[in-house]
């Protein structure tokens, strides 16, 4: 199985935001979300499950965590339809190693876990609004939205895939061959920045879910989309219609880290939040979470 760098040093945080580039959001959290109810992690190795009981977050404090251990609850907001990272198992129960990381918060924190589900370009407005505490949703670091809210630590990075109809893995190789065609990514995501910043002799072609972006390339309506390596494994598996280009965005282009998102200002939460991302990713248990999240979506077909 694909292995992951996992990261947690402040020092790369720095470096990535001057590397990477993204979009913001002005869409109103309140229109976009879908759904607020309690989480289920479904990472359930003995690795994962443990994490967090085999560290003491006691001394973490400030307005922010008392706040939340106030209400008994940490609400995170997310968009449950990016496996691995988050997505909706058989039974509807929150999973994914995203998910999996918004538990172990909880659970340093001392309280309920609460997603609320909403449209990705929602959850920054959420954010900032506090109508949740924390947005975790794969998302990626970038100067563009560090202006709005702060980024945690990084936990994970990723290469960018470009997917292609079956059959089109050598039709579009190059910058030059996509020139004039449809690209696609998902609405405010930073691969729609990309293909803008790295393929601008492209059309950007832009959708709320990757399903359905995915279904537009077998469909032969776009030439391509561009998506987390992590996820397009996923959409590749399990869509015999699409196939991975042999494509290579540079590390000048595509150098991408995952973080959480806060709002600014909630410096002891993000301390604490840091801490619990050290921790699981020297102890390899969201490693571990992350392979139990891609055989999940693989047994799924998703």
């Amino acid at each position: 199985m694909k292995k992951f760098l996992a990261i947690a040093m402040a020092a790369v945080l720095s470096l990535s935001l001057a590397a990477c580039g993204g979009a913001s959001s002005s869409t109103a959290s309140s229109a976009a979300a879908s759904s607020s109810e309690a989480a289920s992690t479904g990472a359930s190795s003995e690795a994962a499950s443990a994490s967090t009981a085999a560290y003491d977050y006691s001394s973490y404090t400030g307005e922010t965590i008392e706040a939340i251990k106030a209400k008994g609850k940490l609400v995170v907001g997310t968009e449950a339809q990016y496996a691995p990272f988050e997505f909706k198992d058989l039974n509807a129960n929150f999973v994914g190693c995203d998910m999996w990381l918004a538990q172990q918060i909880a659970d340093a924190l001392g309280v309920e876990l609460e997603v609320m589900d909403m449209a990705f370009d929602g959850i920054i407005p959420a954010v900032k609004s506090n109508q949740v505490d924390i947005g975790i949703a794969a998302f990626t670091v970038d100067e563009e939205r560090a202006k709005e809210i702060d980024f945690t630590d990084m936990y994970q990075k990723d290469e960018q895939m470009l997917i292609v109809k079956k059959g089109n893995e050598e039709v579009y190789t190059t910058k030059e061959s996509l020139a004039g065609q449809q690209v696609g990514a998902q609405r405010g995501t930073t691969q729609s920045k990309l293909i803008q910043s790295a393929l601008p002799d492209s059309k950007l072609f832009e959708l709320d879910k990757w399903p359905a972006l995915a279904m537009e390339v077998a469909n032969g309506n776009i030439a391509a989309i561009v998506v987390d390596g992590a996820v397009g494994e996923g959409l590749v598996a399990n869509n015999p219609g699409i196939a991975q280009a042999n494509f290579t965005f540079s590390q000048e282009e595509a150098n991408f880290g995952k973080a959480a998102v806060l709002a600014k200002g909630k410096e002891d939460l993000k301390e604490l939040v840091n801490a619990v991302i050290a921790n699981v990713t020297a102890d390899g248990s969201f490693q571990a979470a992350y392979d139990e999240a891609v055989e999940l979506s693989q047994s799924m077909g998703i």
